[in-house]
């Protein structure tokens, strides 16, 4: 068994997925959108959704992530709800660290703590928190 975070983008999942590219090196494993979806689904859409993101899953080192633009409504919110990125080195948490940061909001500057070289928190241009961290060794 495992669990898949699954983000609802709400009308922004391709930028988002282009990012995480950009700014983790994220894979994309598979993406649809709703004009990919039967003719008789197709009907009930709105037109405007037609290139919006029905289904994407993409891959950040191991972990596979889903998304969607979700009911595109513009208002996506991921509060309470933290994707932890561990690094093997220190320099790979700075540099993943600010890459998140760029556009989004510093929520915990990174620093070295008991458990962690470095440790830091950030809201992404998404509004997606992430915990970065290279663990120490326990």
């Amino acid at each position: 068994m495992n669990v898949q975070p699954y983000l609802s983008f709400e009308g922004r999942a391709q930028e988002a997925l282009d990012f995480y590219k950009s700014a983790l090196g994220a894979e994309i494993d598979m993406i649809m959108h709703f004009r990919d979806a039967p003719p008789e689904m197709q009907s009930q859409m709105d037109p405007k959704s037609r290139d919006k993101v029905m289904h994407a899953a993409f891959r950040v080192g191991d972990t596979q992530i889903m998304a969607s633009d979700g009911q595109c409504t513009g208002k996506a919110v991921f509060s309470g709800v933290f994707l932890t990125l561990n690094t093997s080195t220190p320099a790979e948490a700075e540099k993943f660290f600010a890459a998140l940061g760029q556009g989004g909001k510093v929520t915990m500057p990174m620093n070295e703590t008991f458990f962690a070289h470095r440790f830091g928190t950030v809201a992404d241009k998404f509004g997606v928190n992430w915990m970065v961290l290279a663990p120490k060794a326990m």
